[in-house]
Protein backbone atom coordinates (compact mmCIF):
# COMPACT_ATOMS: atom_id res chain seq x y z
CA UNK A 1 0.00 0.00 0.00
CA UNK A 2 1.30 3.45 -0.99
CA UNK A 3 1.32 6.10 1.74
CA UNK A 4 -1.07 8.84 0.57
CA UNK A 5 0.96 11.83 1.76
CA UNK A 6 4.19 10.45 0.27
CA UNK A 7 2.52 9.64 -3.02
CA UNK A 8 0.99 13.11 -3.24
CA UNK A 9 4.39 14.65 -2.64
CA UNK A 10 5.93 12.56 -5.40
CA UNK A 11 3.13 13.32 -7.84
CA UNK A 12 3.43 17.05 -7.15
CA UNK A 13 6.69 17.10 -9.12
CA UNK A 14 4.68 16.31 -12.25
CA UNK A 15 3.37 19.67 -13.39
CA UNK A 16 1.33 19.16 -16.55
CA UNK A 17 -2.07 17.64 -17.07
CA UNK A 18 -0.63 15.16 -19.60
CA UNK A 19 1.99 13.92 -17.14
CA UNK A 20 -0.61 13.47 -14.41
CA UNK A 21 -3.00 11.72 -16.78
CA UNK A 22 -0.30 9.28 -17.90
CA UNK A 23 0.57 8.56 -14.28
CA UNK A 24 -3.08 7.91 -13.42
CA UNK A 25 -3.31 5.42 -16.30
CA UNK A 26 -0.06 3.71 -15.31
CA UNK A 27 -0.88 2.72 -11.75
CA UNK A 28 -4.20 2.38 -9.93
CA UNK A 29 -2.60 3.66 -6.72
CA UNK A 30 -2.44 7.06 -8.46
CA UNK A 31 -5.49 6.82 -10.70
CA UNK A 32 -8.15 5.33 -8.41
CA UNK A 33 -10.22 7.34 -5.97
CA UNK A 34 -8.86 7.67 -2.43
CA UNK A 35 -11.90 7.80 -0.08
CA UNK A 36 -9.62 8.22 2.91
CA UNK A 37 -8.79 11.76 1.79
CA UNK A 38 -12.40 12.87 2.26
CA UNK A 39 -12.54 14.25 -1.29
CA UNK A 40 -13.06 10.97 -3.16
CA UNK A 41 -10.37 12.02 -5.60
CA UNK A 42 -7.49 10.04 -7.04
CA UNK A 43 -3.98 11.20 -6.17
CA UNK A 44 -3.57 12.54 -9.70
CA UNK A 45 -6.82 14.50 -9.35
CA UNK A 46 -5.74 15.87 -5.97
CA UNK A 47 -2.52 17.24 -7.43
CA UNK A 48 -4.37 18.69 -10.44
CA UNK A 49 -6.70 20.44 -8.01
CA UNK A 50 -3.77 21.83 -6.04
CA UNK A 51 -2.10 23.18 -9.18
CA UNK A 52 -5.28 24.86 -10.41
CA UNK A 53 -6.04 26.43 -7.02
CA UNK A 54 -2.45 27.64 -6.65
CA UNK A 55 -2.79 29.83 -9.74
CA UNK A 56 0.48 28.54 -11.14
CA UNK A 57 -0.80 28.83 -14.70
CA UNK A 58 -2.29 32.29 -14.29
CA UNK A 59 -1.51 34.80 -17.05
CA UNK A 60 -0.16 38.10 -15.78
CA UNK A 61 -2.49 40.97 -16.56
CA UNK A 62 -5.38 38.73 -17.62
CA UNK A 63 -8.51 37.63 -15.77
CA UNK A 64 -9.31 34.10 -16.89
CA UNK A 65 -12.48 32.14 -16.17
CA UNK A 66 -12.03 28.36 -16.17
CA UNK A 67 -14.62 25.60 -16.18
CA UNK A 68 -15.81 24.55 -12.73
CA UNK A 69 -15.09 21.10 -11.33
CA UNK A 70 -18.16 18.87 -11.40
CA UNK A 71 -18.13 15.25 -10.32
CA UNK A 72 -18.50 12.81 -13.23
CA UNK A 73 -18.56 15.58 -15.87
CA UNK A 74 -15.62 17.97 -15.42
CA UNK A 75 -12.49 16.55 -13.77
CA UNK A 76 -9.70 18.51 -12.14
CA UNK A 77 -7.36 17.12 -14.80
CA UNK A 78 -9.52 18.69 -17.52
CA UNK A 79 -9.63 22.01 -15.65
CA UNK A 80 -5.84 21.89 -15.33
CA UNK A 81 -5.53 21.18 -19.05
CA UNK A 82 -7.71 24.21 -19.75
CA UNK A 83 -5.58 26.42 -17.51
CA UNK A 84 -2.46 25.48 -19.50
CA UNK A 85 -3.94 26.89 -22.72
CA UNK A 86 -6.80 29.16 -21.69
CA UNK A 87 -7.07 31.25 -24.86
CA UNK A 88 -10.06 30.10 -26.89
CA UNK A 89 -13.20 31.40 -28.57
CA UNK A 90 -15.65 30.55 -25.80
CA UNK A 91 -18.58 32.66 -27.07
CA UNK A 92 -20.12 32.39 -30.57
CA UNK A 93 -22.57 35.06 -31.71
CA UNK A 94 -24.67 34.92 -34.86
CA UNK A 95 -26.00 32.13 -37.07
CA UNK A 96 -23.81 29.86 -39.15
CA UNK A 97 -20.69 30.16 -36.98
CA UNK A 98 -19.33 26.90 -35.55
CA UNK A 99 -16.31 25.28 -33.95
CA UNK A 100 -14.04 23.10 -36.05
CA UNK A 101 -11.86 21.86 -33.16
CA UNK A 102 -12.55 20.30 -29.77
CA UNK A 103 -10.47 22.95 -28.03
CA UNK A 104 -12.70 25.80 -29.29
CA UNK A 105 -9.70 27.50 -30.90
CA UNK A 106 -10.81 27.03 -34.52
CA UNK A 107 -14.01 28.47 -35.96
CA UNK A 108 -15.71 28.75 -39.33
CA UNK A 109 -18.78 30.35 -40.82
CA UNK A 110 -20.66 27.91 -42.97
CA UNK A 111 -23.94 29.62 -43.79
CA UNK A 112 -23.97 31.27 -47.20
CA UNK A 113 -25.87 34.28 -48.44
CA UNK A 114 -25.95 36.99 -51.06
CA UNK A 115 -24.50 39.75 -48.88
CA UNK A 116 -20.99 39.47 -47.52
CA UNK A 117 -21.66 42.40 -45.18
CA UNK A 118 -24.91 41.31 -43.57
CA UNK A 119 -24.10 37.65 -43.08
CA UNK A 120 -21.51 37.80 -40.35
CA UNK A 121 -20.90 35.95 -37.11
CA UNK A 122 -18.50 36.77 -34.31
CA UNK A 123 -16.42 34.66 -31.93
CA UNK A 124 -15.14 36.23 -28.69
CA UNK A 125 -12.50 35.02 -26.21
CA UNK A 126 -14.78 36.30 -23.49
CA UNK A 127 -13.29 34.26 -20.65
CA UNK A 128 -9.84 35.73 -21.34
CA UNK A 129 -10.07 39.38 -20.29
CA UNK A 130 -6.89 41.43 -20.72
CA UNK A 131 -6.71 44.14 -18.07
CA UNK A 132 -3.05 45.24 -17.90
CA UNK A 133 0.41 44.48 -19.28
CA UNK A 134 1.13 43.05 -22.73
CA UNK A 135 -0.72 40.27 -24.55
CA UNK A 136 0.05 38.63 -27.86
CA UNK A 137 -2.16 36.32 -29.91
CA UNK A 138 -1.99 34.87 -33.41
CA UNK A 139 -4.85 34.22 -35.81
CA UNK A 140 -4.23 31.76 -38.63
CA UNK A 141 -6.47 32.36 -41.64
CA UNK A 142 -7.44 29.00 -43.08
CA UNK A 143 -10.08 30.42 -45.45
CA UNK A 144 -11.74 33.69 -46.37
CA UNK A 145 -11.23 37.27 -45.21
CA UNK A 146 -11.86 37.66 -41.46
CA UNK A 147 -11.93 40.76 -39.28
CA UNK A 148 -9.64 40.41 -36.23
CA UNK A 149 -9.44 42.67 -33.22
CA UNK A 150 -10.24 43.60 -29.64
CA UNK A 151 -13.54 44.42 -27.99
CA UNK A 152 -14.69 45.30 -24.50
CA UNK A 153 -15.76 42.43 -22.19
CA UNK A 154 -19.40 43.33 -22.60
CA UNK A 155 -22.18 41.99 -20.40
CA UNK A 156 -25.50 40.85 -21.82
CA UNK A 157 -23.95 38.86 -24.69
CA UNK A 158 -26.37 35.94 -24.82
CA UNK A 159 -25.43 33.56 -27.66
CA UNK A 160 -29.00 32.22 -27.80
CA UNK A 161 -30.29 35.70 -28.56
CA UNK A 162 -28.27 35.89 -31.78
CA UNK A 163 -28.25 32.21 -32.73
CA UNK A 164 -30.61 32.70 -35.69
CA UNK A 165 -29.60 36.12 -36.94
CA UNK A 166 -26.65 38.24 -37.98
CA UNK A 167 -24.27 39.68 -35.42
CA UNK A 168 -21.85 42.58 -35.69
CA UNK A 169 -19.90 44.18 -32.86
CA UNK A 170 -20.42 47.68 -34.22
CA UNK A 171 -24.14 47.94 -33.53
CA UNK A 172 -24.41 49.59 -30.11
CA UNK A 173 -28.03 48.57 -29.58
CA UNK A 174 -27.12 44.87 -29.56
CA UNK A 175 -25.49 45.11 -26.14
CA UNK A 176 -28.29 46.49 -24.02
CA UNK A 177 -27.34 48.55 -20.99
CA UNK A 178 -23.68 48.44 -19.94
CA UNK A 179 -23.61 51.73 -18.02
CA UNK A 180 -22.68 49.88 -14.83
CA UNK A 181 -19.44 48.60 -16.37
CA UNK A 182 -18.27 51.46 -18.58
CA UNK A 183 -16.42 53.19 -15.73
CA UNK A 184 -14.30 50.07 -15.25
CA UNK A 185 -12.87 50.55 -18.74
CA UNK A 186 -10.89 53.64 -17.77
CA UNK A 187 -10.67 56.94 -19.65
CA UNK A 188 -10.08 55.52 -23.14
CA UNK A 189 -12.91 55.69 -25.65
CA UNK A 190 -11.73 52.93 -28.00
CA UNK A 191 -14.26 50.23 -27.20
CA UNK A 192 -13.59 48.11 -30.28
CA UNK A 193 -10.83 48.05 -32.90
CA UNK A 194 -10.45 45.59 -35.76
CA UNK A 195 -8.12 44.74 -38.64
CA UNK A 196 -9.68 43.85 -42.00
CA UNK A 197 -7.52 41.15 -43.53
CA UNK A 198 -8.46 41.94 -47.14
CA UNK A 199 -6.70 45.32 -47.29
CA UNK A 200 -5.31 45.84 -43.76
CA UNK A 201 -7.60 48.75 -42.96
CA UNK A 202 -8.72 49.42 -39.39
CA UNK A 203 -12.10 50.22 -37.98
CA UNK A 204 -12.69 51.41 -34.45
CA UNK A 205 -15.62 52.82 -32.51
CA UNK A 206 -16.68 54.38 -29.24
CA UNK A 207 -20.29 53.43 -30.13
CA UNK A 208 -21.11 57.10 -30.53
CA UNK A 209 -19.20 58.07 -33.71
CA UNK A 210 -21.00 58.39 -37.00
CA UNK A 211 -20.41 55.42 -39.29
CA UNK A 212 -18.90 57.71 -41.96
CA UNK A 213 -16.38 59.04 -39.44
CA UNK A 214 -15.42 55.49 -38.62
CA UNK A 215 -14.99 54.55 -42.28
CA UNK A 216 -12.90 57.64 -43.10
CA UNK A 217 -10.44 56.88 -40.28
CA UNK A 218 -9.36 53.48 -41.63
CA UNK A 219 -5.79 54.12 -42.84
CA UNK A 220 -2.72 53.65 -40.65
CA UNK A 221 1.04 53.61 -41.24
CA UNK A 222 2.12 50.11 -42.22
CA UNK A 223 -1.35 49.08 -43.39
CA UNK A 224 -1.17 45.88 -45.42
CA UNK A 225 -3.61 43.08 -46.16
CA UNK A 226 -3.16 39.31 -46.07
CA UNK A 227 -4.91 36.19 -47.31
CA UNK A 228 -5.61 32.52 -46.72
CA UNK A 229 -2.60 30.74 -45.24
CA UNK A 230 -1.25 33.86 -43.56
CA UNK A 231 -1.05 34.39 -39.80
CA UNK A 232 -2.06 37.68 -38.21
CA UNK A 233 -0.30 38.52 -34.96
CA UNK A 234 -1.65 41.14 -32.58
CA UNK A 235 0.16 42.69 -29.66
CA UNK A 236 -1.96 44.58 -27.15
CA UNK A 237 0.28 46.74 -24.99
CA UNK A 238 -1.76 48.26 -22.18
CA UNK A 239 1.34 49.96 -20.74
CA UNK A 240 1.62 52.09 -23.87
CA UNK A 241 -2.03 51.88 -24.90
CA UNK A 242 -1.26 50.47 -28.35
CA UNK A 243 -2.39 47.66 -30.63
CA UNK A 244 0.30 46.46 -33.07
CA UNK A 245 -0.18 44.12 -36.01
CA UNK A 246 2.11 41.42 -37.45
CA UNK A 247 1.71 39.33 -40.56
CA UNK A 248 3.68 36.07 -40.69
CA UNK A 249 5.95 37.30 -37.86
CA UNK A 250 6.69 40.57 -39.66
CA UNK A 251 5.73 43.69 -37.74
CA UNK A 252 3.59 46.10 -39.75
CA UNK A 253 3.29 48.79 -37.09
CA UNK A 254 0.94 50.29 -34.52
CA UNK A 255 -2.60 50.16 -35.83
CA UNK A 256 -4.24 52.05 -32.95
CA UNK A 257 -3.19 53.94 -29.83
CA UNK A 258 -5.10 55.55 -26.97
CA UNK A 259 -6.20 52.19 -25.55
CA UNK A 260 -6.98 51.65 -21.87
CA UNK A 261 -9.12 49.38 -19.75
CA UNK A 262 -10.19 45.80 -20.43
CA UNK A 263 -10.38 43.98 -23.77
CA UNK A 264 -11.02 40.55 -25.27
CA UNK A 265 -9.79 39.10 -28.56
CA UNK A 266 -12.43 38.47 -31.20
CA UNK A 267 -12.90 37.49 -34.84
CA UNK A 268 -15.79 38.33 -37.14
CA UNK A 269 -16.34 35.93 -40.04
CA UNK A 270 -18.14 36.32 -43.34
CA UNK A 271 -19.37 33.35 -45.36
CA UNK A 272 -16.73 30.74 -46.11
CA UNK A 273 -14.24 32.12 -43.58
CA UNK A 274 -12.33 30.11 -40.97
CA UNK A 275 -9.75 31.12 -38.35
CA UNK A 276 -7.65 29.52 -35.60
CA UNK A 277 -6.52 31.48 -32.53
CA UNK A 278 -3.40 30.63 -30.58
CA UNK A 279 -1.27 32.14 -27.86
CA UNK A 280 2.42 32.34 -28.73
CA UNK A 281 3.94 32.73 -25.29
CA UNK A 282 7.45 33.26 -26.67
CA UNK A 283 6.39 36.40 -28.51
CA UNK A 284 4.50 38.26 -25.78
CA UNK A 285 7.44 40.51 -25.03
CA UNK A 286 7.56 42.01 -28.51
CA UNK A 287 7.63 45.76 -29.15
CA UNK A 288 10.52 46.10 -26.70
CA UNK A 289 8.37 45.46 -23.63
Amino acid sequence: RVDTSLATHIVSFLGTSLELRNLALTCKAFGWQQPATGLDLSLAEQVARQVVCSGRNDVEGARITLSSYARSTTTWLSVLRESEDPLKFDTLLGDGINYTSDGRTSICRTQTGDSITINTGTAVARNYIMESGTHYAEFEITAGIPYIGIVRPLPNLDPDRFSNEKYTSFVREMYGDFSSTINKWGTGNVHLCQYYSKDGSKLWTDWERDIWDEMSDSDWEGMEGCSTGDTIGMLLNLHKGTLSVYVNNRRLGVMKDGLSGSYCWYATLTKGTSVTIKDDKALKARDGV
